[in-house]
């Protein structure tokens, strides 16, 4: 192999340098990457270079003028994707998936959270395509044009597949099986690097468009039996208890369970939800479950028992799949089904999507007086959505099954001094310390539309049902939160931040605290077994929260695992009594379990096989009931 002359390289070279030195600071800086060795540290400095090899090298085939503007273009278009990835890791904590970049038409409707993400300092990360853009006006003699010969090009590119398998052959041995675990984001991108996981990305996304047109019904068959094995007796005194009732269910936007029973500066955060749940079974041991999709995820799992993707969301990427889903099985047994949110319908999907989850109506922005006085942050306040929303209730053929979605604790958590019941929190997170105000605004409007409920009448005939949709403080703010709990946010301490309340409230039924490990995807079953509905053959993932033989088992969206004694995560088991890791073999007997649960839902969102199945005698055939709201 003829030796490469690198003097001739010049800006190839210096594009390539910048890249790679910028990317692995961005990796230091803007990540929290988890490095446990110096293997691990050297795999993350060396995974972007094999990339940028291969995509500034093409340049070698191109006369001086294109391969000048294929450097810059290239060089900016990267950039841009790092970019990207770096303000979405500051508030979901995660890195971007081809799905979600689909999810544009969201963009509009962000706002104030996108802009308080952003800072004129992240124009730093262009730091290297500025100095590129010199180099060509310029042209120092570093950077003049060279003329490459074939075996100059090969002997170039075979460096950089040699580079490339030295970096999958250290990943694969410091993780095994890695490729398959593409749940982890962060480990792929840790051992791959952010840009060849972001090609890997879009050969996942082609392989999961195809499962639908390759799929067939004896995919079902597998995860029928293990569903139907894993199904749990309903509770004999609570089955039917409820039959006949209006359900109103009310998904608590980033409202978690840290909250529920705490003080902020000497206040309650919560009064009224913590005066709610002694009158209601209260669970405080339960699980969001959501993914890239968050607010709609859990809609998503809460409607059908199933779980999320891990990447993008189900209401983008699969809204036109059959599903079983709660509003289309009360439909069936005469619900009027409706879900109501004060936002631009198309938002999430939702009007494409809640029309295959079974709503005979969809109450959105046009239904709402907005304007900018009884707005903040994302749109219409709660209180004057509840308040706006009761006519709504009142006009509803009984019963009904009705869906409220808040606004107000959404990220970042903006509200007028006008509206706060108690002061922010006081640490150095501006982020943190305005969360406190806005579940305690969500929680006075809670209070005002459980009164409200009761001047109409409504309240006694209606089961209501409160849960909070997912995390609303991401671990870019432990430091903050480990000042606000008094102990360090360690892997199991943020486990167990992903808890968040869930209270079901029957008249006329005593209060109970129920401390069994639940999720959202125990929700459907619970809810439809106490209306006196069996769903022995339902594809559900979860199971009644009453059941008294229920497994405590609950899975999370990034493969970790909550058991009765032990959580798992980040591939360490821990013991719950003392929040220390234990031995793995005590998580062991469940790690498959939640691994086939993940893969089993996957199955069926991908290749859409509840299309094959024919027991839904539940279904009615009426369409979706799209009023004027003009």
């Amino acid at each position: 192999m003829k030796k490469i002359n690198w003097s001739k390289v010049s800006l190839i070279g210096i594009a390539t340098l910048l890249l790679w030195l910028k990317t692995y600071i961005a990796y230091k800086t803007s990540f929290e990457i988890k490095i446990e060795n110096w293997r691990q540290e050297f795999i993350l400095f060396i995974n972007p270079l094999s990339f940028l090899l291969f995509v500034f090298g093409i340049s070698l085939f191109m006369k001086e003028k294109n391969r000048s503007r294929y450097i810059l273009i290239t060089s900016f278009f990267i950039s841009l994707v790092l970019f990207a990835n770096v303000v979405f890791y500051r508030f979901f904590n995660d890195f971007l998936t081809i799905p979600v970049l689909f999810q544009t038409s969201n963009m509009s409707d962000l706002g104030s959270s996108v802009s308080e993400l952003l800072s004129f300092s992240d124009l730093l990360y262009f730091t290297d395509f500025f100095i590129l853009v010199l180099i060509v006006f310029l042209k120092p003699k570093s950077a003049t044009y060279h003329q490459f010969s074939k075996v100059d090009r090969r002997a170039f590119f075979l460096v950089a597949i040699a580079i490339a398998f030295f970096n999958l052959g250290l990943a694969e041995t410091e993780r095994p099986q890695l490729l398959t675990r593409t749940f982890d984001r962060e480990m792929l991108v840790k051992n791959i690097g952010t840009y060849n996981y972001h090609i890997y990305d879009a050969f996942l996304q082609s392989k999961s468009s195809a499962q639908r047109a390759m799929a067939d019904g004896s995919e079902l068959v597998d995860i029928d039996n293990y569903i139907h094995a894993n199904y749990k007796k309903p509770n004999d005194e609570l089955f039917g208890i409820a039959k006949g009732k209006n359900i109103i269910m009310i998904s608590m936007e980033s409202t978690q369970s840290f909250v529920i029973n705490e003080k902020v500066n000497g206040q309650e955060i919560t009064p009224f939800l913590n005066e709610f749940i002694k009158d209601s079974y209260y669970f405080d041991h339960f699980y969001h479950q959501t993914a890239q999709g968050k607010t709609s995820d859990s809609e998503f799992i809460v409607e059908n028992s199933l779980y999320p993707l891990s990447r993008g969301a189900v209401f983008f990427t699969h809204s036109g799949n059959e599903y079983e889903a709660t509003p289309d099985i009360l439909r069936g047994k005469g619900y009027f089904t409706a879900t109501l949110h004060a936002n631009n319908k198309s938002f999430w999907n939702r009007d494409i999507m809640y029309e295959s989850l079974g709503y005979s109506r969809f109450y959105s922005l046009p239904d709402y007086e907005v304007t900018d006085e009884n707005s903040v942050g994302w749109g219409l306040k709660d209180i004057d959505f509840f308040e706006q929303s009761i006519p709504h209730l009142k006009d509803m053929p009984k019963p009904f099954y009705a869906k409220f979605i808040t606004l107000t604790n959404h990220f970042p958590f903006e509200l007028g001094e006008e509206d706060q019941f108690i002061e922010p929190y006081t640490s150095n997170d501006k982020t943190v310390n305005n969360y406190f105000p806005t579940v305690r605004y969500t929680d006075e409007a809670l209070k005002v539309f459980v009164e409200r409920l009761k001047e109409e009448g409504l309240y006694e005939n209606s089961i209501i049902v409160l849960y909070g949709d997912h995390y609303g403080i991401s671990e870019n703010h432990n430091k903050a939160m480990s000042e606000f709990l008094g102990e360090e946010v360690t892997p199991f301490v943020s486990t167990q931040l992903q808890r968040v309340p869930f209270i079901i409230h029957i008249p006329g039924q005593e209060g109970k605290t129920i401390s069994k490990v639940s999720g959202q995807i125990d929700i459907k079953p619970t809810l439809l077994h106490l209306l006196g509905i069996e769903t022995k053959d339902n594809f559900d993932f979860g199971s009644d929260l009453f059941s008294e033989d229920r497994m405590e088992f609950t899975v999370l969206r990034d493969g970790s695992f909550i058991t009765k004694d032990h959580v798992y995560t980040k591939d360490i088991c821990y013991d719950k009594k003392t929040g220390e890791p234990t031995d793995v073999s005590a998580c062991e007997p469940y790690i498959e379990k939640a691994r086939n649960e993940l893969e089993y839902s996957d199955k069926i969102i991908y290749g859409d096989l509840l299309r094959f199945y024919e027991n839904k005698d539940y279904l009615n055939q009426d369409l979706f009931h799209k009023q004027d709201t003009e």
